[in-house]
């Protein structure tokens, strides 16, 4: 296996500190949401995964896209979070992905999600270990995916 990049984070004070990238780009403020007790006014690693997890996945939808030669000019993930906990007090993840894209039907847009979903490195990595849901929304329905 070939490293193709590594990213750096420093995070201290665990959800209630704050989160660094080696490289500076990234510097947040962490808070435990506040259905866990927490405040507002930071962000949590809840909303990190979820933005981390939507930006690399609509990434492969495009990459899978080009294999078929086909071009996505408007296409968005929403990525649904949720920190759960079992009914032994395990704290686990659920995960659902919604996705639109524009000209493609609903039933198109489920293949394509399917298909990024076998190549996504978040997928990859969350396969088998966390319960990933995938919803396909035709372009028509709403402004936000």
């Amino acid at each position: 296996m070939k490293t193709v990049y590594t990213a750096v984070a420093l995070v201290r004070g665990g959800r209630d500190g704050s989160v660094a990238s080696d490289d500076g780009a990234l510097t947040l403020e962490l808070r435990r949401p506040e259905a866990t007790c927490g405040t507002r006014g930071a962000t949590n690693p809840e909303q990190l995964f979820a933005a981390a997890y939507a930006a690399s996945f609509e990434t492969a939808m495009h990459e899978i896209a080009n294999l078929v030669h086909k071009q996505l000019e408007d296409a968005q993930v929403r990525a649904l979070v949720s920190l759960n906990l079992t009914d032994d007090k395990k704290y686990v993840l659920g995960i659902e992905l919604r996705g639109r894209v524009a000209g493609f039907s609903r039933e198109e847009t489920y293949a394509l999600m399917h298909a990024a979903h076998a190549v996504c490195p978040y997928s990859n990595a969350t396969r088998e270990n966390i319960e990933v849901t995938i919803v396909a929304e035709s372009a028509s329905e709403g402004e936000k995916a």
